[in-house]
């Protein structure tokens, strides 16, 4: 069973329906039961990363993830603003702690002194680097973006791939059994989708 953990501001429809059409059994949900039963997180977000720090600590979901993630070793894929929140602290909003499983900061994408568009909003390819969350998907595949900060990551020997917006930006990070993917799989169409079968599959 995978769980999709619902802060209630992301979309979570569109991540349950990709994992339909996979045949992926799943719950969507924030019941600290339902994710310590859960097999593997799923973990999708929209919006402000100071109002998805708060939530996260509302019920203790925070607390429970790092302990399935961090104690037990459960795979947890985060989606956009989920793969923000695996930082440790994000700038929008003020500023606020993220869930701190990965080394690295969640800071506006510099707008180039105007020259660049934010939110960063369409398609765009993405350099794999030989990623095992990309296998089977062709080189330079594109995939669906929709976000105005990025991941700064300082963690030390942990896999990514990048896309270019002015400036090379991580886009996949992947350390043990932490994964994040800025884009949005579930929106992605064939690449997306075997993105997330490779994560379900344990292909990563």
């Amino acid at each position: 069973m995978i769980a999709v953990v619902d802060l209630g501001i992301a979309n979570v429809d569109s991540v349950a329906k990709a994992l339909s059409r996979l045949g992926a059994p799943y719950v969507v949900t924030r019941d600290r039961l339902r994710l310590e039963e859960a097999k593997k997180l799923i973990f999708p977000g929209v919006g402000n990363f100071a109002e998805a720090s708060k939530r996260l600590l509302e019920g203790g979901i925070a607390e429970t993830i790092r302990e399935q993630v961090l104690g037990r070793g459960k795979p947890i894929l985060g989606i956009c603003l989920g793969m923000q929140l695996l930082a440790q602290r994000g700038d929008e909003g003020g500023g606020a702690d993220g869930l701190g499983l990965i080394d690295a900061e969640v800071r506006k994408i510099p707008d180039e002194g105007g020259k660049l568009r934010l939110p960063h909003i369409g398609w765009n390819d993405v350099d794999q680097r030989g990623m095992g969350l990309f296998a089977g998907v062709p080189e330079n595949s594109c995939f669906y973006f929709v976000h105005s900060y990025h991941m700064a990551l300082r963690e030390s020997g942990a896999e990514t791939a990048v896309c270019r917006y002015g400036r090379e930006l991580v886009v996949a990070v992947k350390k043990k059994n932490i994964i994040g993917v800025q884009f949005h799989p579930e929106k992605s169409q064939k690449p997306g989708l075997r993105v997330l079968e490779n994560f379900l599959s344990g292909r990563t």
